[in-house]
């Protein structure tokens, strides 16, 4: 290989995977709450908040939050309920994986430390007088069963 080759990849390599340009640092998350018996609880006053911030709404709701490392905790209350808690763990993105791989960690260190690296769930389904904890890559497995299961069709015994 010669200098002049591996001269005009490197940035690509170096930048493959890269969060920072490939995802914002910012993430969309649909936010619900239930009471016990799950009826749907409508302006519930919510707080979310991580290491980078935080958001205030009112259920149901579409927030955006800067992304981190760090979980996001979601703290609900509405007069007549006991508070809802969520905690919404944080997980690293592919992205990550691919900052390590091509770009020696560089990437990686740049996504962590912005947060562009870190998915949260895409929904928070909030239950009133509970402590729940969501995860993404629970979220993700359902998806991939649902999405199996379609591919399959119903099953017949």
């Amino acid at each position: 290989m010669s200098f002049k080759f591996a001269l005009a990849i490197s940035p690509f390599l170096l930048l493959s995977g890269c969060a920072s340009i490939t995802s914002s640092e910012m993430q969309t998350l649909s936010l619900t709450a239930k009471s016990g018996s799950g009826e749907i609880v409508e302006k519930a006053d919510c707080t979310l908040k991580n290491d980078k911030g935080e958001w205030q709404a009112k259920t149901p709701a579409q927030v955006m939050v800067h992304r981190s490392a760090e979980d996001l905790v979601v703290t609900c209350k509405k007069e007549g309920f006991t508070d809802g808690l969520i905690r919404a763990v944080s997980r690293a993105a592919g992205s990550m994986f691919g900052n390590i791989i091509f770009g020696g960690g560089i990437g990686a260190l740049i996504d962590h430390n912005k947060g562009n690296g870190y998915d949260y769930p895409n929904n928070l389904p909030l239950k009133m007088g509970e402590a729940l904890t969501v995860d993404r890559r629970v979220e993700e497995l359902a998806e991939q069963a649902l999405a199996q299961q379609q591919s399959t069709g119903p099953t017949t015994r």
